[in-house]
């Protein structure tokens, strides 16, 4: 492993935590904030929701943006957005004034959402920017192990502004490391022209490519799967099961755990068996287990640890769907890289959206919807796998070398 590779995986997951991290932190305190702002549980619920639009929607500009400006002054836009609306939300004094900051911080978010992925395109491709994505995706899923655990000790501390004024910081040392490690990846001579114009072509020209849309909807099914978690479990694991905002914590980190240290094969798989066969397999895979989960749920239990043991496994298999899909989608974009990644990051943003607002109209404050839904979201991507990949064979797998230079 490249000395250059790390350093790049270790700045790139950080810039694409630092959004994330402002969802996971909080999430043990949402019943805490329903009670402090008088506000209802759909309401505080809205603040995941608008942080997640915002994200989806700005990263249409933030893409084709870099593309033309390259790489690094739409992270530094971001992050001081990201910043001022961190400083909104831990002032906030009421669920309005919580959500219209909570916009921007999703703004600011979209950012670190897609300008690493194509940064990653800008460095590699194939096998090498599997492994790169997998080790992305390493420092990436910390968020989702630390941060719940670490919002739950702020929380104590200095009440739920405390997270905010702690991703705060954690951005301020995103600008630190953008500034003073992360180099500029689209030269000036690479860099595209023609403005909103050619963005419109670069968004057009993908949404005709079936395999770009296939494996940007995949993923989206996938991240569905674990946002309408996200969204849910919080309330039902705290509320219904009567775990502590610190053992809500534990419990939602055992997912990322999985998630990571699965996500890390995925290049040593790939270069063996395919992307494509890796991915197909992961997702019939992660599909099995969840509606073996649904069905013991109905019929057998509802044990908390039951269930958290399906979701471990289950997200065993979405460590390896998430990498090869990205890397897929981006292969033959390198051009647009920047369009292109903006594109995935907000067709999976929706979709995940979509689910979490659907889902939410079924909700009894019991696991067994929550459990259908995710079940609903590994189905659709098991569908669009089909469609995209199986039915048309696979392809050989890669073993070259491929980082662009």
């Amino acid at each position: 492993m490249s000395a250059r590779l790390l350093r790049t995986a270790l700045v790139l997951g950080f810039l694409s935590a630092i959004g994330p991290f402002a969802i996971d932190m909080y999430l043990p305190a949402l019943p805490t904030i329903a009670k402090d702002l008088h506000a209802s549980e759909t309401a505080v619920q809205m603040s995941l929701m608008v942080f997640f639009l915002a994200t989806a929607l700005m990263q249409l500009i933030c893409g084709p943006f870099s593309d033309i400006y390259g790489r690094k002054l739409p992270l530094y836009l971001g992050l001081v957005l990201f910043g001022i609306g961190s400083i909104g939300s831990a002032m906030a004094t009421g669920i309005e004034m919580l959500i219209f900051f909570r916009f921007v911080q999703g703004v600011g978010a979209s950012a670190g959402m897609v300008v690493p992925r194509a940064i990653v395109r800008d460095l590699y491709t194939g096998v090498d920017a599997a492994r790169l994505m997998s080790m992305l995706m390493l420092v990436f899923s910390i968020s989702p192990i630390l941060a719940p655990l670490t919002g739950s000790f702020i929380i104590e501390a200095f009440s739920w502004r405390g997270v905010f004024w702690a991703v705060l910081l954690a951005a301020i040392i995103g600008l630190g490391l953008l500034l003073f490690v992360q180099e500029e990846t689209r030269p000036a001579e690479k860099r595209i022209s023609g403005g909103v114009a050619r963005a419109l072509r670069g968004y057009a020209f993908l949404m005709r490519d079936g395999k770009f849309i296939g494996m940007c909807c995949i993923g989206g099914f996938c991240v569905a799967a674990f946002f309408v978690y996200i969204a849910n479990s919080s309330f039902i694991f705290i509320e219904t099961y009567g775990l502590t905002p610190r053992e809500y914590s534990l419990v939602f980190s055992l997912n990322a755990i999985s998630f990571f240290g699965v996500s890390q094969l995925s290049g040593m798989l790939a270069s063996r068996f395919g992307l494509e066969r890796v991915v197909s397999y992961a997702v019939s895979g992660y599909v099995v287990t969840m509606v073996l989960m649904v069905l013991t749920a109905i019929f057998l239990t509802q044990s908390l640890w039951v269930v958290m043991a399906f979701l471990f496994i289950g997200n065993g298999f979405l460590g390896l769907v998430l990498p090869g899909t990205s890397v897929l989608a981006l292969d033959d974009h390198g051009e647009i890289a920047g369009t292109a990644a903006a594109l995935m990051g907000t067709l999976q943003l929706l979709v995940a959206a979509v689910a979490m607002g659907l889902s939410s109209l079924i909700m009894n404050g019991t696991v067994l919807p929550m459990l259908v839904s995710i079940a609903i979201c590994g189905f659709g991507a098991l569908v669009l796998t089909y469609v995209t990949i199986m039915r048309r064979g696979f392809s050989a797998p890669e073993t070259r070398m491929t980082e662009i230079s």
